[in-house]
């Protein structure tokens, strides 16, 4: 079974490789930023419905496979009570077909 990482050396390595790939970090000051907040809402939503209901995970990959299953369902086939019984990607995809794009509306 796969060991679970001590959460403080996860954010240290998550920070680590943000500031390999030159991401800015957040504006807001250091634990009031609602991403932050977002993120780990989304992690313990993860962590309830696939992780914890699913597991155990014997390798990193099935873990990995598992969960981009879970992520393809929550955008593909999840039906979102808050934008009308549909998926994500399907609202998103009839709100970019009836916006024009940004050089349609004058902006180059």
């Amino acid at each position: 079974m796969i060991a679970a990482a001590k959460p403080d050396s996860i954010g240290r390595r998550n920070t680590d490789t943000l500031a390999e790939a030159g991401a800015l970090p957040s504006v807001g000051s250091k634990g009031d930023s609602y991403d932050n907040a977002l993120a780990e809402s989304t992690i313990g939503q993860i962590k309830t419905e696939l992780i914890y209901r699913r597991g155990p995970w014997r390798t990193v990959e099935q873990l990995e496979y598992a969960l981009f299953e879970y992520l393809d369902w929550w955008n593909h086939r999840r039906l979102h009570g808050e934008i009308g019984l549909i998926p994500p990607a399907e609202k998103e995809a009839a709100y970019h077909a009836q916006t024009p794009a940004l050089t349609e509306a004058g902006f180059q």
